[in-house]
């Protein structure tokens, strides 16, 4: 099939406003949903704007518009990268086997994908998209941060995604650049922090110019190697807060302790690092680990994640496979031909089926780790549109089926803002936080029918820019409700009130199967039962599964 040929998803040339029609929906669930009329004629598809508070708007309250979610993966890698091994139709095929309705296909950089693999890669892309037309399948790279770790970058479809991520490699990459000491030690550790935030500001650049329709950023496993410090992260974000929007709450590599399977000492995310010369020294080692298969960062109520949220300014979660390698898979690697290698192609040859189990930590692309995003229609730039607003929850093992939050005033009659929003109100007033809970319908891939135990609701007092940059303890953050739902089935609402102190504040949502928890890391007092480590080799992702939902924001006058 030529280019010409190609259908409006998989041309390049085609803008991306047609890449969003708002005929096409999920299986009919956001034409059901009404969103297609007054809700999208605010703009929050379009401008990446919460609706409820646009600037200047100094009204009490806030009303943000319908939604319906799209499950997706922003981390995923195939014979692109030097590591992985699967073609991109195996692993699209996968998402659509798992539910996913968008996909970010994550190469590595190196000199081999920025000489050769990019371009390859990104006629695979288009395959993909022609025989998934159902998925929103974006081209992104995984991106080599100067003195620090990894982060997903990805484009809006369009005739210059590729060129884009390409320039950006090659200009950008630390790796690419030697640029990738940061270490407290390290000479050039000034210099490799100030060309990060330099990177992230000109992706911003090329957005602002209409170069690209829409790029976002996202920091991966961020306490994996204890090397993305809490100033650097607080960085990247204001360097361009509109791309740069958030970090991973929980890494791929959920399987990498199954008990039996890797040995001994495997952790959850392959976590399994210890503290090195390169990393932030003001980390306790117990930040390596995962909690509940979550990084440290995140599953600490007032710990780092509670910090950045504490200025008053969001910084998303998400949770993806970063598959490379599937547990229990039996593929393995193809052979070179004679005098070929990575760098020489930028691709792996394609694997080979060896009907025997190989190794591996990952599952598939929404098998286990699923990003849920509110949207107010179907297409690439609204899903963009709803990460940069915050509309985002996640789950593993599949342990809900549905999650709607809205926090309202009680005198008003509206429908309230909800994840990633802005409320304003007075001191004193009461509010109400109103989360519909649709429990898990089926059995997961594993075959376990999820139940979810309780739901917690952890609150944070804002208190402004921090001092030291380093901070990464939120003092006024701590599960404030905890809700037993056991043995509640089918769609609920649990309504639980709140009061508008004299401080601004913020209201997050977590809860589990409730298989596995205890006092969180920061004590009973500010977490009574939170997601714990596991021992090592010894865990079982499906045995410990939780969601976590992106903050509402609750702005008092005069405070």
């Amino acid at each position: 099939m030529t280019e010409q040929q190609l259908p409006a998803w998989a041309d390049p040339s085609v803008s991306p406003t047609a890449l969003d029609p708002q005929g096409v929906s999920r299986r009919g669930l956001l034409r059901r949903a009404g969103l297609f009329g007054a809700a999208f004629a605010l703009g929050s598809a379009a401008t990446g704007r919460t609706p409820a508070l646009a600037a200047g708007d100094g009204r009490l309250g806030g009303e943000d518009p319908r939604l319906a979610y799209l499950v997706g993966d922003h981390h995923i890698h195939s014979v692109y990268s030097h590591d992985a091994k699967y073609t991109f139709s195996q692993l699209a095929a996968a998402g659509s086997k798992y539910g996913l309705d968008w996909m970010v296909f994550t190469e590595h950089s190196n000199f081999g994908h920025a000489d050769f693999g990019a371009a390859l890669e990104h006629q695979e892309i288009l395959k993909a998209r022609a025989e998934n037309p159902r998925q929103l399948i974006f081209q992104g790279l995984e991106w080599y941060i100067p003195a620090a770790e990894h982060c997903t970058v990805f484009t809006a479809p369009g005739r210059h995604e590729v060129d884009v991520l390409t320039r950006f490699e090659s200009a950008y990459d630390g790796k690419l650049l030697a640029y990738d000491k940061g270490g407290p030690a390290d000479t050039d550790t000034a210099r490799n922090e100030a060309h990060a935030v330099k990177a992230i500001k000109w992706l911003a650049a090329q957005r602002r110019s209409g170069y690209v329709d829409d790029v976002l950023v996202l920091a991966n496993h961020p306490m994996r190697l204890g090397i993305d410090s809490p100033h650097e992260l607080r960085a990247w974000r204001d360097a361009a807060p509109e791309i740069m929007i958030g970090m991973e709450g929980a890494p791929g590599a959920q399987g990498a302790a199954i008990p039996g399977w890797r040995g001994a000492t495997s952790i959850r995310g392959e976590y399994e690092n210890k503290p090195s010369a390169q990393s932030w020294p003001g980390y306790p080692a117990d930040a390596y680990l995962t909690y509940g298969g979550f990084d440290w960062a995140t599953a600490t109520v007032g710990g780092l994640w509670d910090s950045m949220l504490a200025e008053g300014r969001l910084f998303s979660i998400t949770t993806n496979s970063d598959a490379h390698r599937i547990v229990f898979d039996t593929w393995k690697n193809g052979d070179w031909q004679p005098g070929q290698t990575f760098d020489t192609t930028g691709k792996l040859p394609d694997p080979v089926n060896t009907d025997t189990p190989q190794p591996g930590s990952d599952f598939w692309p929404g098998q286990f780790s699923r990003t849920h995003v509110g949207v107010t229609r179907y297409g690439y730039r609204a899903v963009m549109a709803g990460m940069r607003a915050g509309r985002v929850w996640l789950d593993h093992g599949h342990l809900l089926d549905g999650l709607d939050v809205r926090l309202t005033r009680d005198r008003d009659r509206g429908r309230g803002v909800t994840l990633g929003g802005r409320l304003r109100v007075r001191k004193g007033e009461r509010l109400t936080l109103n989360v519909t809970v649709t429990t898990a319908s089926r059995p997961n891939p594993q075959g376990i029918l999820n139940e979810l135990a309780h739901v917690d609701v952890v609150r944070g007092a804002v208190r402004g820019p921090v001092a030291d940059r380093d901070t990464w303890k939120a003092p006024g953050t701590r599960v404030v409700e905890s809700k037993d739902v056991s043995g509640r089935t089918g769609t609920y609402t649990l309504r639980i009130p709140l009061t508008a102190g004299e401080e601004s504040f913020y209201v997050r949502l977590r809860g589990s199967d409730g298989h596995r928890n205890g006092p969180g890391y920061l004590g009973a007092s500010v977490d009574p039962h939170g997601p714990v480590p596991h021992a090592p080799g010894d865990g079982d992702p499906w045995a410990d599964t939780w969601f976590y939902s992106n903050p509402v924001f609750v702005d008092v006058e005069g405070s």
